[in-house]
């Protein structure tokens, strides 16, 4: 029983064991004496703003849950959305895929008087303007840094990236113009469910999944009518959450005396935060060390990249672990 427990705690913070590991091995190949140079050397003050570019990060996300959900009639604080940000940051940080951090959304959402197709049409929609966001701002900025930052890496992911996304907006359409199928599904998995459950269970659960699916239709649409400010302000939204979080490994070479090469920079983490998104590993840890070594390598100094690596991981990633955790664990003593 103990060692299972101890196996159990491991898989908890496997991200955080392999993030480490994963600085470690690139600290160790880019080490040298103008690397600790590099380090004395480092500027607290503008570390410090490096670390306010990601708070920004949490705050213009949960700017932009209030408003989507002020979209369907629904209000929450300020104070509430950023809890909601944050708590999903810890769970995201901590589970394969980072798959965790949509379901509390979602379940914060319903404590706050959603319906759960209602709440999870909401959190679709975050992830499909991140999608496009990504997708859009990636082809600009691999045009802008031309031909200096040319990469078949950073095309071949969006390529597969945009070619996904047109193909989960199709189903998605479908799914919404014509609800009829997706009942018809549900009804496909009756008899499954049935062996499990009792036949007036089963009705119930089946009744119950229809009726959040036509919810969940019906909010997707009320949130895709919404008037072109609107629209735009969320749009707007988006753009300063992304572009806060990828300003901060600029800031941190900026302490570190460096150039901070914005254009090469940008381009790079757009990459990152697509292939984040298909890494099996929590928090994407190890794919997102490995992958930004090997494209931040290509412009910074050599002696730079591992102590960059370590502390953008820091900034990006510990904080969510810790700051997130602290959040989580206020939000579950609430509820107890």
């Amino acid at each position: 029983m103990e060692s299972n427990k101890k196996s159990g705690g491991l898989k908890k913070f496997a991200g955080m064991l392999i993030s480490i590991a994963s600085i470690l091995v690139i600290f160790k190949l880019t080490e040298t004496s103008l690397t600790w140079s590099v380090i004395i050397e480092a500027k607290s003050e503008l570390l410090l703003i490096a670390f306010i570019c990601h708070a920004l990060f949490w705050l213009f996300w949960a700017l932009r849950l209030k408003l989507l959900f002020s979209f369907l009639n629904q209000k929450i604080s300020i104070g509430y959305a950023l809890d909601t940000t944050l708590a999903s940051m810890f769970l995201a940080a901590i589970t394969p895929s980072s798959a965790g951090g949509e379901p509390v959304r979602v379940k914060m959402l319903v404590d706050k008087g959603a319906s759960l197709g209602s709440a999870s049409a909401v959190i679709l929609v975050e992830r499909l303007l991140d999608a496009i966001f990504f997708i859009s701002a990636l082809a600009l900025f691999m045009v802008l840094s031309e031909p200096e930052f040319s990469t078949k890496f950073g095309l071949e992911v969006g390529i597969v990236f945009f070619v996904s996304l047109v193909i989960f907006i199709a189903v998605l359409y479908m799914g919404i113009t014509k609800p009829e199928r997706a009942d018809a599904l549900v009804e496909k998995c009756y008899p499954a469910l049935k062996k499990i459950f009792k036949e007036e269970k089963t009705e119930k659960i089946c009744t119950y999944i229809k009726r959040e699916l036509r919810l969940f239709s019906a909010a997707l649409l009320e949130l895709a009518n919404n008037s072109y400010n609107q629209i735009t302000t969320v749009i707007l939204l988006t753009a300063a959450i992304w572009l806060s979080e990828f300003l901060v490994p600029s800031a941190v070479l900026i302490a570190f005396n460096q150039s901070p090469f914005f254009l090469y920079s940008i381009t790079s983490q757009l990459i990152i935060v697509i292939l984040s998104l298909i890494s099996i590993t929590p928090g994407s840890s190890g794919i997102a060390e490995a992958s930004m070594f090997y494209l931040y390598s290509r412009f910074v100094p050599a002696h730079t990249v591992g102590v960059l690596v370590g502390v953008w991981r820091g900034i990006t990633y510990f904080s969510n672990l810790i700051i997130g955790f602290i959040v989580t664990a206020k939000v579950l003593r609430t509820k107890l």
